[in-house]
């Protein structure tokens, strides 16, 4: 079949291939598994505990928070959650509604796909990009926010435009032979929707812009929007920024989130590991490595406890790690202190109306924007219900700091206030709940995610055991902030300390 062209080639591949362990490992070597302490039941420490767990492993996941999936937070009615520092806020979100506190989406060639279709995780998609969300930038002077189909149509337009030009009047003789020329002038009428050579192939607008009035039936073919602003404000208004966006591999449709929640897949990944092999509220004070095993050291209810283990997987943020003693070196210790945590924060806002669907025709999708929000997100289920929640701002770094400074009150005045530039005063209207979350004050977590300087030694340590410690997370992944990062880095941490106990 390879030498027919029939099978796949080696470049069809775009996963390295996982084989988990299996009981069978053991069966001709005179021993069984190891002992495996994993310290935090984010996605990480739960996917290795699930992966050794396969061959028989004896893991113990020690779990800080009252709660599994880490950074893999979903808020319902009746959730409380409380800040560093003592603050807290109670969900009163309705039925079937919820909020996304972290991850929220996950892309179709990411390895989280693979577990939910191994776990049962039903799945439904997530409109990451929609031609009907919105751009708006105020720092550049817009009077009013442009619809992404027509903000994407004028930008088109008019690089076409400008290209095909360039083109004709041979400004790229040296880079095009007279048949690229030619092909190169048809495509770029089509992608642009540009006018023939006879009108200077002058960029116009087209229905791709949008409709003031939509096509309907009998004489009403529809109106236009109007002609397309300059191409001196089309730069001005820095729309062409956005538009990048959903070229990103991981941002690009389609995407997906589980029905009913993204915790779903912690629940899922406990319930194969066993509860029973899960605490938590076991705050991790001190671990030790020692020849032959390791110690840990965690405080629960009140009790200082220890629990020994052939080897520990450490799968807790590094900023976290770096405050917990203990005797792997200055060099490890330097490590952990290297990346730098990123601030990030949501704010969940349920309306007794989904009026961004019956007013703007928004069904799910993301509107940009330079204000503090960063972006607005629109529901991607229960269209048409009777009720929905959209996340009013899940914005970054200094915007971020900014929102965790303030009470919840403040933030959701501030959030409606400023959501109100893109959508009008009904922003401000039926609002019957919110939450917020700067993940910067979630004790144990203390930020959305982390950032190296450069992948230089530091990250390279710490993806090598050091004694009988392994380290994992997706902050030792190309992948950081996504629940893909956090599988490939358990993977391969699994792969590594299952290798090493078969040849021990």
């Amino acid at each position: 079949m390879g030498a027919l062209g029939l099978a796949p080639s080696a470049e069809a591949a775009t996963k390295a291939p996982f084989q988990p362990p299996r009981p069978s490992d053991f069966r001709l070597r005179g021993r069984g598994a190891a002992r495996v302490l994993i310290l935090g039941g984010g996605v990480a420490g739960l996917a290795a505990a699930y992966e050794l767990g396969k061959a028989g492993y004896h893991c113990t996941v020690l779990e800080a928070r009252d709660r599994v999936g880490g950074r893999n937070l979903t808020l319902r009615g009746g959730d409380r959650l409380t800040e560093m520092g003592g603050a807290a806020q109670r969900a009163e979100f309705g039925r079937g509604q919820y909020m996304n506190a972290g991850p929220a989406r996950i892309a179709q060639w990411m390895t989280t796909m693979d577990y939910c279709r191994e776990l049962g995780v039903p799945l439904e998609v997530f409109t990451n990009t929609n031609a009907e969300a919105l751009i708006y930038n105020e720092s550049a002077g817009m009077d009013a926010p442009v619809k992404w189909r027509t903000a994407k149509a004028d930008v088109y337009g008019y690089i076409s435009e400008l290209l095909a030009k360039a083109t004709d009047q041979g400004a790229l003789n040296g880079r095009l032979t007279a048949d690229d020329k030619e092909r190169l002038l048809s495509f770029l009428a089509d992608f642009g929707a540009i006018g023939p050579k006879s009108g200077g192939y002058a960029y116009t607008g087209t229905g791709r812009r949008g409709y003031a009035v939509d096509p309907g039936a009998g004489a009403q073919a529809g109106t236009v929007l109007g002609p397309p602003p300059s191409l001196s404000d089309v730069l001005a208004s820095g729309v062409g920024r956005s538009l990048s966006f959903e070229f990103g591999y991981s941002q690009a449709m389609l995407m997906f989130q589980p029905v009913g929640g993204m915790d779903a897949i912690p629940r899922a990944l406990a319930e194969a590991v066993g509860k029973g092999r899960i605490r938590t509220g076991a705050k991790v004070t001190g671990i030790t490595d020692r020849t032959g095993g390791t110690r840990v050291e965690y405080v629960q209810n009140g009790r200082t406890r220890a629990a020994e283990a052939d080897y520990v997987i450490a799968a807790l943020p590094p900023h976290i790690l770096a405050r917990i003693p203990h005797n792997l070196g200055a060099n490890v210790q330097a490590a952990l202190g290297t990346p730098v945590p990123a601030s990030t924060g949501k704010i969940g806002i349920e309306y007794d109306g989904r009026w961004w669907e019956r007013d703007e025709n928004i069904y799910g999708g993301i509107t940009n924007t330079d204000l503090d929000l960063a972006t607005i997100w629109y529901p991607s289920y229960g269209y048409h219900g009777r009720s929905g929640l959209l996340i009013g701002y899940y914005n970054f770094g200094s915007a971020a700091d900014a929102y965790a400074r303030m009470t919840h009150a403040q933030r959701l005045r501030r959030a409606l206030d400023q959501g109100a530039k893109i959508h009008g005063p009904r922003y401000r209207r039926g609002v019957t709940a919110s939450v917020s979350i700067a993940w910067s004050r979630q004790e144990h977590i203390e930020g959305g995610w982390i950032g190296w300087p450069d992948r230089g030694a530091e990250y390279r340590l710490l993806n090598e055991p050091q004694g009988n410690v392994y380290f994992c997370g997706d902050w030792l992944s190309h992948e950081i902030a996504w629940q893909h990062g956090s599988f490939e880095s358990a993977r391969k941490v699994v792969t590594e300390l299952h290798q090493r106990v078969l040849k021990s």
